[in-house]
């Protein structure tokens, strides 16, 4: 608890049962209430891993996909009444030492999410990112920072806090159940209003850690620019895409019915 505000920080996981132990064992206990997992199908042990840690754990009978994961990560989050949630990858890559920074941040009302970049300071190639990686994620920020208008320095970290409000009001259920979803959520909590905050976050590519094929992240790139483009559209009158229209569905308990669990 920061501020008296409880802090959960949810893991979305798929085959991780390499790197969960590492990454658990260096998130700090002594601010954060709860860790809990969602396992999306994996093809490994993650689940008995997570088990033999004692995490809550919520195992998907079927792969819904990263979007998909994080709409079960975030509704869960909400039913045990969690203030702030940090969602954090599996894999090792980012620093769990962050969260109670990031927390703070929110617990003290400065921003309402954070992000830990990994492009701040020079964070991202000395901690491995491959080149090409780091290529991309600069152009489609740059791109997205024109188009919305705003300056972060990325939009692509899986590292981020979330106050309570963010969850309950942003309509999340409408949102993709691929690896765009992350950055839809960010545009739709830009397009309401929300105050967004990054630190600098350093990052480790280990053998371990997970990572798209380049495919995928085609894919992955081409959504982020058309979540960009339906941004910019939608803030200049020009139809109101579902993923930024007020009314569109949330998450909650409600949600929760019907899901594969």
């Amino acid at each position: 608890m920061i501020h008296g505000r409880s802090v959960l920080v949810v893991l979305p996981a798929y085959n991780a049962e390499r790197t969960l132990e590492r990454t658990n064992s260096e998130i700090p206990r002594d601010v954060v209430d709860e860790v809990i997992l969602v396992d999306d199908a994996s093809q490994d042990s993650t689940v008995e891993v997570s088990h033999s840690l004692g995490l809550p754990t919520f195992v998907h009978a079927r792969n819904l996909g990263y979007g998909g994961n994080q709409k079960t990560c975030y509704t869960q989050a909400l039913m045990r009444d969690a203030d702030i949630v940090v969602m954090m990858h599996p894999d090792y890559q980012y620093e769990p030492r962050l969260v109670p920074a990031m927390a703070s941040l929110i617990a003290l009302g400065v921003y309402d999410v954070v992000l830990g970049s990994r492009i701040i300071g020079k964070g991202a190639r000395l901690g491995g990112m491959p080149l090409y990686k780091y290529v991309a994620n600069r152009g489609l920020t740059l791109a997205q920072n024109i188009l919305l208008r705003e300056k972060l320095s990325e939009y692509h970290t899986g590292c981020r806090a979330f106050s309570r409000r963010i969850l309950e009001t942003l309509p999340l259920a409408a949102n993709s159940d691929d690896f765009v979803f992350d950055n839809q959520m960010l545009a739709q909590a830009l397009f309401f209003g929300f105050r967004v905050g990054e630190v600098s976050c350093p990052t480790r590519y280990l053998p371990d850690s997970s990572s798209i094929n380049f495919w995928r992240s085609v894919r992955y790139g081409a959504g982020v620019l058309l979540t960009s483009v339906r941004y910019r559209l939608a803030r200049m009158g020009v139809g109101k895409p579902r993923i930024f229209d007020a009314a569109g569905p949330r998450l909650g308990t409600e949600f929760m019915k019907g899901r594969v669990i």
